[in-house]
Formats: structure tokens, sequence, C-alpha cells
């Protein structure tokens, strides 16, 4: 009996540690520096996002193509929160689940021109994401959103990748 509380609670503090971390990561990302979040993924991680007739529509293979993504995200000057964490596995291939509410406000005004709620589900090896998979509550909103930052002139993760030199998402 001692033994599975001790399971128990051991668990619930790596979960408490990994929110902890993604929190002050996701405020990294906030503040314009996706690099501790970029840090987080493997060499070889795949980042699938919705599909849809938006910018960030597609697969990102490779952390440098993730980078494109993560640029135009902040580009984009969209903040987000993780509202809570659930996690599964073993410690070395643990697969996360987390709720991520994200939002963007237009600079000029202060009004907000996108909100949405988004569950994240991320599959690790040796603590690093290997496959992150985006799903969105309305993805109306994001192609909504897209049209707003191709009328400002916002690069997207393509213009990213170019200006770097690399091909990016599809």
């Amino acid at each position: 009996m001692l033994g599975a509380a001790m399971a128990v609670a051991g668990r619930e503090a790596m979960r408490r540690a990994l929110l902890a971390r993604l929190r002050g990561d996701v405020a990294r990302l906030n503040a314009g520096d996706y690099a501790p979040l970029l840090a987080a993924f493997a060499d070889d991680a795949v980042l699938y996002f919705n599909d849809g007739p938006h910018r960030w529509a597609g697969e990102y293979r490779g952390r440098s193509a993730i980078e494109s993504f993560l640029g135009s995200f902040t580009a984009a000057g969209i903040q987000g929160e993780i509202v809570d964490l659930w996690t599964a596995g073993p410690p070395w291939a643990l697969t996360l689940i987390c709720r991520f509410d994200d939002w963007a406000d237009d600079p000029r005004d202060g009004r907000r021109v996108y909100a949405n709620r988004t569950v994240l589900v991320a599959r690790t090896r040796r603590g690093k994401i290997v496959e992150q998979r985006d799903f969105y509550e309305d993805t109306a909103r994001i192609a909504e959103f897209d049209r707003v930052l191709t009328e400002r002139g916002t690069p997207g993760p393509a213009d990213i990748a170019a200006a770097a030199g690399e091909r990016s998402a599809p």
C-alpha cells in the first residue's frame, strides 16, 4: 500500500514539475522568446498542425521547421496559457496532453482579433518531444486570423523559413 501511494505521489510531483516548466516556457514564448520551447523538441521531432486554409496548416518535420513555426507564432503576436496537463506512460516515454488557450490582440488598438482553445498531444522520448499534434476547438477562427495577418503583412512559417534559407511546411 505504501509503495502504491509513493508511486501516485511521485507521478503527481512529476506532472507538477512538467507543468511548471511548460508554463515557464510559454511565458517566454509570450514574450517573444521561443528558444526554451524549441529546446524541448528532439532534432527529428514532427509537429502536426491543424489542416485548413491558413499559414500554419501541415506538418513541420525537424527542429528548423518547428523553429519557423514558432517564429511565425511569435511574429503574429499570439499569446497562450497552459490551463492543465495530463500525463501517461513511463518517464522515458511520456504522452502529454495539455489544454492550451491562445489569443491575439491587435497591436494598434488592443482589440482581441483571435481567441481559441486547443488540446496539444505530445509524445516524448527520453525527455524530448518527438511528436506533437494540435487540435483546435474552432478551426475557422484560425483561417480568419490568418486573413487578418495577411492583410497586415505578418510573415508565416514559410516566409520565415525562406528568409533563413530553409524549407518549412507545405
